[in-house]
């Protein structure tokens, strides 16, 4: 069950909560359009490269690439649920959010050139890496702990 929202105090708090919905809403509209598109482009480089190859297997390149975008249409349709979510809550999912941050690492990490990053940046994409797995693990443990708290409850 979701928490409700509290009345609007005055019309300025009206006047905001109805620009921010209005606001997510076109920031939606405007995801949906560039994920359906970022899927697209993923269909067309898969038909394309599998038509040019005339193994049914792919390059390595060509497989990397693919994966880079599969990731970043699920980066799309992630955010998009967070933002739904956000819609009909109010509320700012933080694990939701979190997914997306590592998803999104995911898929550039995956995409990363070897040869050409520096071990700076390296340790740099490593350690947030760990810093959002290990924020994800903690929001998640204080999640089951309160539905644990609340199951107790009843």
């Amino acid at each position: 069950m979701l928490p409700e929202l509290p009345p609007p105090v005055n019309k300025w708090d009206a006047a905001m909560r109805v620009f921010e919905r209005i606001i997510v809403l076109f920031l939606m509209v405007l995801l949906m359009l560039v994920t359906t598109v970022a899927a697209l482009e993923l269909g067309w480089m898969l038909v394309k490269d599998l038509a040019t190859t005339r193994e049914l297997l792919l390059d390595r390149e060509e497989l990397l690439q693919l994966f880079g975008f599969f990731l970043l249409v699920l980066v799309g349709v992630e955010l998009l649920t967070a933002l739904k979510f956000y819609v009909r809550s109010g509320i700012v999912q933080v694990e939701v959010v979190l997914e997306v941050a590592l998803t999104a690492i995911a898929q550039k990490v995956i995409v990363l050139d070897a040869t050409k990053a520096t071990g700076v940046s390296l340790l740099g994409e490593a350690a947030i890496i760990l810093a959002l797995a290990v924020a994800y693990w903690a929001t998640h443990a204080v999640r089951l702990r309160r539905h644990a708290a609340l199951a107790g409850a009843s």
